[in-house]
């Protein structure tokens, strides 16, 4: 007996924007979000955009640490209520809910040890360990100087250090956390990604509309896992690699 589909919803929030996506559909909607985007209020605009889009499950990608799949604190550039707020009803479908790196990451993650760093307003950060996800907060430890990987690698470090300078901590760090935690290869994602001019040692680079894919393979069976495994072609460290990423499609493949 052939298994049905499961259509997905796909919801990406972030501090500008909220986007959503749902299996079947080629273009994704955006929304403006801001500090007065409540959670309430993101459930309203996305169910009246997508109104007319069939599906029978929803994923968000959540702007903050997420614990057992619900929201551990409010956000830090959008409204309020997010935190005990029942998704699950207000969709009126099963909802599962990560955080936003740790989605992306799971869109872009082809098999074994793989860190994910994103480099945007913060830091993100997820590890997957053979298939498994496993959310991190990297941002706030420790690195140099009494501040944290975030004020480096965050765009505070960036408007503060250059370009130049900012690049050099990028290779730093990931060389650093990639022999720590032991992955076979990291991806740099996030909006200021696209501002390295190479690629360092032993990384790859992501793209947000990976985070798509991500909230489809949330709903993946343990047979769907098993095609995330795919070959890894050798990590390049040209220009012309740091131009390229892996698409993301409507499908989750």
């Amino acid at each position: 007996m052939q298994k049905q589909q499961k259509n997905i919803l796909v919801i990406d929030v972030g501090g500008t924007h909220v986007k959503a996506l749902a299996t079947g559909q080629k273009e994704p909607v955006k929304i403006d979000s801001g500090p007065k985007m409540t959670a309430k209020k993101m459930v309203k605009q996305v169910r009246h955009a997508t109104k007319d889009w069939n599906y029978s499950a929803v994923s968000i990608g959540y702007p903050g640490p997420v614990v057992h799949g619900h929201p551990l604190s409010e956000p830090h550039n959008l409204g309020g209520g997010w935190v005990g707020f029942d998704f699950r009803k207000a969709f009126g479908r099963p909802v599962k809910i990560v955080n936003d790196a740790a989605m992306q990451a799971l869109g872009i993650y082809r098999g074994g040890r793989m860190l994910f760093l994103g480099l945007g307003t913060g830091l993100g950060s997820a590890m997957i360990v053979d298939g498994i996800l496993e959310p991190m907060e990297v941002a706030h430890l420790p690195y140099k100087g009494g501040r944290t990987y975030e004020d480096y690698l965050g765009i505070r470090g960036l408007k503060r250090l250059g370009k130049k300078k900012w690049r050099r901590h990028v290779a730093r760090i990931a060389e650093q956390l990639k022999n720590a935690l032991e992955a076979d290869y990291v991806v740099l994602g996030g909006g200021n990604a696209k501002l390295l001019k190479t690629l360092p040692h032993g990384c790859r680079l992501g793209d947000n509309a990976t985070a798509f894919t991500g909230g489809f393979r949330l709903w993946d069976e343990p047979e769907e896992k098993a095609k995330w495994n795919r070959p890894r072609e050798p990590e390049a460290t040209t220009e012309r690699a740091a131009t390229e990423a892996p698409k993301s499609r409507a499908d989750g493949k």
